[in-house]
């Protein structure tokens, strides 16, 4: 089975309990072992990180003219919970994944947060394993074949929301995470945003960073509808 999915994404494991931590999500982990510490949390924090600099210097380096505004939102669009859950479906690693009953039975395989952390997950496993080039490969296989040369598909609310405010001069934006909802395996998170004191946009998301997103969304479009 695993190796179904080495040969899908075009790497080979030395160590295969990296790949298989990769693959562990928290609610199995806390079922298993009573110890989120043995999922891939770890990983996917470390992999968002590996994803966006390989994204950042591709984006800088194939588009010179481009200003750091649109690169920014470029990067965004490509690393965003919707395009890394469709890299994950096209090498079919929801039926891979180790999940806990409850996360099972609510159809964990095919939610797009899990299958877009998993992902990320595989990515930073692979870097662990054979260094940056195994983890460049994946990357450059799955994700930079599809750049966004104009419009975006997953637009970054959060930045285009700072540009528009930014038109003005003294203008305060934040955001303010103002509860949570759920068991440790599928939180919820809730957040509200700012402008100058008032709440302008509230959201929420399966993590703060999706949560400002939505937030960031929903008051670009009471303030900017024509955006």
């Amino acid at each position: 089975m695993i190796k179904d999915l080495e040969a899908a994404i075009g790497y080979r494991f030395h160590n295969i309990t990296l790949l298989q931590n990769a693959l562990t999500h928290s609610s199995y982990a806390n079922e298993r072992w009573h110890n989120s510490l043995r999922s891939n949390e770890r990983l996917e924090f470390l992999g968002d990180s590996i994803l966006g600099m390989v994204v950042a210097e591709h984006l800088y380096r194939n588009f010179p003219d481009r200003p750091e505004g649109e690169l920014t939102r470029m990067r965004a669009d490509m690393v965003c919970e919707t395009s890394l859950a469709k890299v994950a479906a096209k090498v079919d690693l929801g039926k891979h994944l180790l999940l806990g009953h409850g996360e099972e039975q609510g159809g964990g395989r095919n939610r797009a947060s899990i299958l877009a952390d998993a992902m990320e997950s595989v990515i930073a496993a692979s870097f662990l394993d054979g260094g940056m080039a195994a983890a460049e490969g994946i990357i450059l296989r799955f994700i930079l074949t599809n750049v966004p040369s104009e419009r975006l598909q997953n637009q970054d609310y959060k930045t285009a929301l700072q540009e528009l405010v930014q038109q003005k001069k003294n203008q305060q934006l934040s955001y303010t995470l103002v509860g949570e909802d759920g068991p440790d395996h599928d939180k919820q998170f809730f957040v509200e945003v700012f402008l100058n004191g008032k709440v302008v946009g509230k959201g929420a998301g399966s993590s703060k960073k999706r949560a400002e997103q939505d937030a960031a969304r929903a008051a670009m479009e009471q303030l900017f509808p024509e955006k």
